[in-house]
């Protein structure tokens, strides 16, 4: 992970690949391979969110938005 206090987003690399497109939902930008798997995540006003994170209600619904494995 690497955070740009300058620009404060987080970027978290989730998997190697090359990245073929991006989807942004929310304040998250989600940089995807050709097969739709995640490659890098970038959190956009990153502090912000984490002051959040303790507020997520539906964890479902995060896991659809970010498939895991």
């Amino acid at each position: 992970m690497i955070y740009d206090e300058e620009a404060n987003i987080l970027c978290w690399e989730v998997a190697k690949g090359e990245i073929s497109h991006a989807v942004e939902v929310s304040n998250f930008i989600i940089h995807l391979s050709k097969t739709n798997k995640p490659v890098l995540i970038e959190i956009l006003d990153a502090s912000k969110f984490f002051g959040q994170f303790n507020k997520i209600k539906n964890i479902k619904e995060l896991k659809r938005i970010i498939p895991v494995g």
